[in-house]
């Protein structure tokens, strides 16, 4: 998992955002030297609008509705998946041989401005238009995000009275965190924690990952989990998120990178519509059904798009 802080210095902060930790086909945020494969589509033919992604599930999935919401207005657009890292398909996005890319609004708006600090949303989301080249653009923001989080189960929430993660102050003396090694040292981490919020939990179990730190949570072995939001296990288990209510973990709103001169009305209407349906938990669905339970993203895609009336008539 990848930690974020809203309160120290972005360099610090984001440096971490972009490296990550968790695996490398399941970072977001991740920016390694990655090769692109480029699957999914042959080069645009005029006029064609060429959706990409980066080389991990999600991005992967929300390709794919990109191009079930553009198809639905009329568009000629076709998916290029799993090009590779950042750079990668930024590339693409340069030369032409992209024209979409799902994006976080906080890790693209580093990758531009290295003193990025800001953790209002919108102020992350004006920052990003304002550094982006002048040949590209972002579109609305969604809800949806992909970021850490404090995690419990239903029933802690419910006994402990949690709602957010200020709530854990008055408790986490009496729980116990299960985390990547590197939480306890990187300053959204343990240090985040205790600085922004003045919480210090009673001990803290690493490393804890994946499986194993849901698990864990699950059985009642830890009280609380550092996982990424989209995390399919969330809802398959019913876990509750907390809100991080003074932004220690930034923000990473999912948003559309468009190139400029592909950004005709049409296009902007249909990929908005998307950004205005769609939320975290309806992200952590869609995960469920292709990574747990092996559906088709083309198929769970076009589903959510009809459930969301994006299909048209």
């Amino acid at each position: 998992m990848s930690m974020r802080r809203g309160r120290t210095p972005a360099v610090l902060i984001l440096i971490i955002t972009l490296t990550g930790c968790g695996s490398p086909t399941n970072n977001p945020l991740a920016t390694g030297a990655a090769a692109p494969t480029g699957q999914g589509a042959p080069p645009a033919r005029s006029g064609q609008i060429l959706v990409g992604s980066a080389d991990f599930t999600e991005s992967a999935l929300l390709a794919e509705i990109y191009v079930g919401a553009l198809k639905a207005k009329g568009v000629d657009a076709a998916p290029k998946l799993r090009i590779g890292s950042r750079e990668a398909y930024l590339k693409g996005m340069q030369d032409g041989s992209v024209q979409v890319v799902p994006e976080y609004t906080g890790a693209l708006s580093f990758f531009y401005r290295k003193d990025a600090a800001e953790t209002d949303p919108d102020r992350v989301l004006d920052g990003l238009r304002a550094a982006l080249p002048p040949n590209l653009t972002v579109l609305d923001r969604s809800a949806a995000e992909d970021k850490d989080s404090i995690t419990v189960t239903r029933e802690t929430a419910r006994t402990r009275g949690l709602r957010t993660v200020s709530d854990l102050t008055a408790v986490a003396d009496h729980m116990v965190l299960g985390a990547p090694d590197e939480f306890k040292a990187r300053p959204q981490g343990l240090p985040g924690l205790a600085g922004v919020y003045g919480i210090v939990f009673s001990r803290v179990r690493t490393p804890l990952t994946g499986q194993a730190v849901v698990q864990a949570l699950k059985h009642g072995q830890i009280d609380a989990a550092n996982i990424f939001t989209t995390d399919p296990a969330i809802s398959a288990h019913d876990f509750v998120v907390l809100d991080d209510d003074k932004h220690l973990f930034g923000t990473q709103h999912i948003v559309p990178l468009v190139a400029k001169d592909a950004a005709n009305p049409t296009v902007t209407a249909a990929l908005n519509g998307v950004s205005a349906a769609l939320n975290t938990e309806d992200l952590r669905v869609m995960l469920g059904k292709v990574d747990i339970d092996k559906q088709d993203p083309q198929s769970v895609a076009r589903q959510w798009l009809q459930d969301h009336h994006l299909l048209g008539a």
